[in-house]
């Protein structure tokens, strides 16, 4: 599966990764890619391991909102 989330409150390279980070730990998750810029994370994952809701609470749980 693939999703992309629009992200506000990132602001910087730090910002970048460390969202890329906290998804990447997740069960399921097999690639991040992160624009700081447009405030867009695209997601490839395996919905049967991970779900859209436990990836926007790891990055609100960083300090960042997640729309979508």
């Amino acid at each position: 599966m693939q999703l992309t989330l629009e992200v506000n409150g990132m602001t910087c390279s730090h910002c970048e990764k460390t969202v890329k980070d906290v998804l990447t730990k997740l069960e399921g998750v097999h690639a991040v890619e992160v624009d700081v810029n447009s405030g867009k994370v695209d997601i490839a994952y395996d919905e049967s391991y991970v779900s859209k809701d436990l990836m926007k609470k790891a990055i609100e749980a960083q300090g960042y909102e997640p729309v979508g």
